[in-house]
């Protein structure tokens, strides 16, 4: 059975970090492009970030450049989003997703989804 579960959530002060983790079961993950997205409450789920299989493609949103990091580790079929300089805008439920393929920021190329980690920044 394919799945993704997101991890890392919680509640950060602004200008706080957060490290969210999305641990894959059922497939190999390396055969995977992974990506992150976001959904805050009345907004379009709209992409956050992008890891290719082969490690050597990126993608991240420009209002995440500088931020946000994205790496995976397929030993442990883990995807990470490490969030730094966190802002009230980033607020929202964080999905990371799978295709194959190249990295993308269009969620409808992908293919698995996990159920989500909320992150709520906010003092």
């Amino acid at each position: 059975q394919v799945q993704l579960v997101e991890s890392g959530g919680g509640l950060v002060q602004p200008g706080g970090s957060l490290r969210l983790s999305c641990l894959a079961s059922g497939f190999t993950l390396d055969d995977y492009v992974i990506g992150w997205f976001r959904q805050a409450p009345g907004k379009q789920r709209e992409g956050v970030s992008c890891i290719s299989s082969s490690y050597d493609s990126t993608y991240y949103a420009d209002s995440m450049k500088g931020r946000f990091t994205i790496s995976r580790d397929n030993a442990k079929n883990t995807v990470y989003l490490q969030m730094n300089s966190l802002k009230p805008e980033d607020t929202a439920v964080y999905y990371c997703a799978a295709r194959n393929g190249f990295c993308s920021g269009y969620s409808g190329f992908y293919l698995y989804w996990g159920q989500g980690t909320q992150v709520t920044v906010s003092s």
